[in-house]
């Protein structure tokens, strides 16, 4: 059955754009438009649709508003288009702490210049939303709500091909590793603070983040971690030298990787080569940081569509880092976690509320 998707906004040739694209995938079924965010909470409570498409900016009432009311009433995944500025990039952000799944640039040419491929990636995020929307709640949920990932229903872990994991249960300690690093992308921005959000402020490692987001978005991410957090969260910036407590965010449409120079650990920050699909990427900062910390590292892959990190990942559990990935309940997409743990490179699963607590016990 077609994942069925409300389209809102206030412009009528853009809903019609949008209906257009998502009505020409055969997984996708446009079943309702609306022209503002009160429009947006009728239609959703009228029609129950698994997903919507909903810009930030409306008249009557804006899209943050409306996804605030529509979370309360009829939980939904929400997919917003925002606009690619700073002012933009905090509206998002104010979004998605609302309660929306993800977000997309409004502008096509800012999603791929490739319009075919804007088209597809607006159609992959719609599917991967309602599809998730849709699946039956799991036999025994988590005793707390999936944190980052409100109103989508849990269930049960799809069968893999993997072995079965044995969770390592050995008491955590931070002392015991040289750095944390973390991948993100759909879904990451709340999970990111949820878990950022847990550490003390003596805590002891530097961390390396790395969250698929454009260039203009991550300085607004940045300063809005780090105005919450007991730690440091700054973006990234070339020679940035690595410290306990401080966390950096790798910028958006560029790629952060980490080396020794004159016995410190730096940042460098370098352009993407050809072809490089995720900018910034995860197994990029990952690959990198094996040379540099060997298995002394603590690596956690979060929710996120797509593999990104999984190779990454293989390569420092060659030398003996420990991996977590968060769990299929909590995620907003099941893809990049399912990604490690298909690939048995696991060592323990954890919810998202887990997560920073676990990571602050070992202080």
């Amino acid at each position: 059955m077609a994942v069925r998707a409300l389209v809102v906004d206030d412009s009528g040739f853009f809903r019609r754009r949008i209906v257009e694209i998502l009505n020409a995938d055969a997984g996708i079924e446009v079943v309702g438009t609306a022209a503002n965010g009160q429009e947006a909470i009728d239609e959703a409570s009228k029609l129950r649709p698994d997903v919507i498409v909903m810009d930030i900016e409306m008249p009557v009432m804006d899209g943050i508003t409306a996804v605030r009311r529509i979370m309360a009433r009829n939980p939904t995944p929400i997919l917003m288009f925002s606009s690619l500025t700073f002012e933009g990039a905090k509206a998002t952000l104010d979004a998605l702490e609302a309660g929306a799944a993800d977000f997309l640039p409004k502008r096509f040419e800012d999603i791929s210049r490739d319009q075919q491929e804007a088209r597809a990636v607006l159609c992959r995020r719609v599917r991967a939303l309602g599809l998730r929307r849709r699946r039956p709640p799991a036999i025994n949920p988590p005793s707390s709500p999936a944190a980052g990932a409100p109103g989508i229903a849990p269930r049960p872990s799809a069968p893999s091909a993997a072995p079965p994991l044995r969770q390592d249960r050995t008491p955590v300690r931070m002392r015991d590793f040289r750095a944390v690093l973390i991948g993100t992308s759909t879904g990451g921005p709340v999970a990111l603070q949820k878990v950022l959000t847990a550490l003390p402020a003596n805590f002891p490692l530097p961390l390396l983040l790395v969250q698929h987001m454009p260039a203009t978005f991550t300085p607004a991410f940045a300063q809005r971690l780090n105005s919450l957090c007991a730690i440091q969260v700054k973006e990234a910036a070339d020679g940035d030298v690595l410290q306990p407590g401080l966390a950096l965010l790798a910028p958006g449409g560029m790629q952060m990787v980490v080396e020794s120079r004159g016995g410190q650990q730096r940042i460098r920050i370098v352009e993407s080569e050809a072809g490089q699909h995720y900018r910034p990427c995860v197994d990029v900062t990952f690959k990198s940081a094996a040379p540099v910390f060997g298995g002394q590292v603590l690596a956690i892959i979060m929710t996120g569509m797509g593999a990104d990190g999984r190779e990454g990942v293989r390569l420092l559990k060659q030398q003996g880092a420990k991996v977590w990935a968060q769990d299929e309940d909590s995620c907003v997409v099941y893809g990049m976690p399912a990604a490690v743990a298909e690939a048995g490179l696991v060592d323990r699963v954890l919810s998202l509320d887990q997560i920073g607590p676990l990571m602050a016990s070992g202080v």
